[in-house]
């Protein structure tokens, strides 16, 4: 079937008057797209791994490209957890998302925030409605947040980590703490402000909660005068029956029992039921910790919802086999945002590779749509399995071999650089690495944000409420 053209002219925008607005359209024109551009216009929402994957699909295709994002760079998530734990800098693992398209000439980058889609009008609206963009098709990739199962509230207490803000957030708690520690004088604030929780048994959450033992029994080690870094406590909660649910039963235990060789508490069957500035309560106990991270699940982007059609539980779309929207075959839901299944039926992994087939797909169906030619349905291809929980430590299932231990860790390390995008990253990932492995320091241990006495303050008056009840 060959494109349907919308009845706006084929530029980009559909201008409403505002000075904004037309700077906007200026800015796009002058990239050499112009209003009477016949060629079928592609929108894509979200610049990660399906979003760029999609774009560069369509590199060879008779279409131009827009490509939106709230940020102006791409983000490797799956090493985010080493920006919080002071390992990595945000620079590392990013790439600007202009400098990726530089070279691709019908792609035109807008960073720009997403405010409503309109499938029936095939419009899209940015910024507070001040732009409206027409589409012949629509690529939705926007990700995914944390799930809070119903208590939103407790995301200003447990930050997730989908985000460099929200790393730094993590790493910005994670750091403070101990500068906390070190000035409280009681006993029991001590504890408190040396407790960290991470809720969540899953590649995120077995990951922080393996790396946090390294910094505190090398990095600060005889750093400190009135505190010992070293006695700090973790505890990973997991609601389920074991961590690392997706990777076999014998895998799982692997890494539950170096994670407990690392001094990591693993609870399992251990649900949260509160989250507060002071704590947790899980499997009825409460835990006295000033710091606790979420990893325990995730949300498709609420743009999904705008779509009007069947979501999921973790409103994901309920996609065609081609990754089209039901009952509009110009849009594509792909990555976080696209519920589908692999061919056992099982549910397709949000991981990495995973969205890069999505997108690809997506490009490609796109590009025989306009040629006039059948789409091909999306048949998942497994990689493998990866998680790190330390220095010499992870587990992996890599075509159907089981891997743990040194082996597992060194094909974890050349995977992650092998996905990194940019020769720089690569290399400035493997020197701090290196740097890492070698002196067991932390070369990126800044903290900016909230004073520690804003931090003491809260401990000391959580503290005496405890000793009053």
């Amino acid at each position: 079937m060959p494109h349907r053209t919308t009845n706006r002219p084929a530029d980009a925008i559909a201008l409403d008057g505002g000075g904004a607005t037309r700077g906007i359209h200026h800015s796009l024109t002058a990239t050499g797209t112009h209003r009477t551009d016949p060629r079928p216009h592609v929108v894509i929402i979200g610049g990660g791994f399906a979003g760029l994957s999609a774009a560069r699909a369509l590199a060879n295709a008779p279409v131009r490209i827009t490509l939106l994002d709230r940020t102006n760079h791409h983000l490797f998530q799956p090493l985010l957890y080493q920006v919080a734990t002071a390992v990595l800098n945000p620079a590392d693992i990013s790439v600007p998302i202009r400098w990726l398209l530089r070279n691709q000439q019908n792609a035109t980058v807008v960073m720009a925030e997403v405010d409503r889609i309109d499938p029936q009008a095939r419009t899209v609206s940015l910024d507070s409605d001040t732009v409206r963009l027409s589409f012949d098709y629509l690529v939705v990739a926007a990700g995914a947040r944390h799930a809070y199962f119903g208590h939103p509230e407790w995301e200003s207490h447990a930050p997730g980590l989908k985000s460099v803000e929200d790393a730094l957030e993590m790493r910005r708690r994670f750091l403070l703490s101990f500068e906390a520690a070190e000035r409280a004088s009681a006993a029991g604030e001590r504890d408190a402000l040396l407790t960290f929780v991470i809720v969540g048994g899953g590649p995120t959450g077995v990951e922080l909660a393996g790396m946090i033992p390294e910094v505190t029994h090398h990095a600060l080690t005889g750093e400190f005068r009135r505190i010992d870094p070293r006695q700090a406590r973790v505890l990973l909660l997991e609601g389920g029956p074991r961590i690392l649910p997706a990777f076999p039963e014998e895998l799982s235990a692997q890494a539950q029992r170096d994670l407990e060789s690392l001094g990591v508490e693993v609870r399992t069957r251990c649900v949260v039921t509160q989250v507060d500035s002071d704590g947790v309560v899980a499997g009825g106990e409460r835990i006295d910790a000033h710091t606790v991270f979420w990893g325990a699940g995730n949300q498709a982007s609420p743009l999904a919802r705008q779509l009007g059609v069947a979501l999921d539980r973790a409103g994901r779309v309920v996609v065609n086999p081609d990754l089209s929207v039901p009952g509009h075959p110009e849009i594509f839901c792909v990555g976080d945002m696209a519920a589908t299944t692999t061919a056992d039926g099982a549910p397709v992994p949000a991981v990495a590779p995973a969205a890069n087939q999505m997108g690809e797909l997506a490009g490609r169906n796109i590009a025989r749509h306009v040629a006039g030619s059948a789409t091909s349905p999306f048949r998942y291809v497994n990689k493998g399995e990866l998680a790190t929980i330390g220095r010499h430590k992870a587990v992996a299932v890599i075509g159907g071999v089981r891997l743990r231990g040194t082996l597992a860790w060194l094909t974890w390390l050349f995977v992650h650089v092998l996905y990194l995008v940019g020769v720089r990253n690569r290399v400035s990932v493997v020197v701090q690495w290196a740097y890492q492995y070698f002196t067991f320091q932390r070369g990126v241990r800044l903290i900016t944000g909230t004073t520690v006495h804003r931090l003491l303050k809260a401990s000391r008056a959580a503290h005496e409420k405890r000793r009053v009840a």
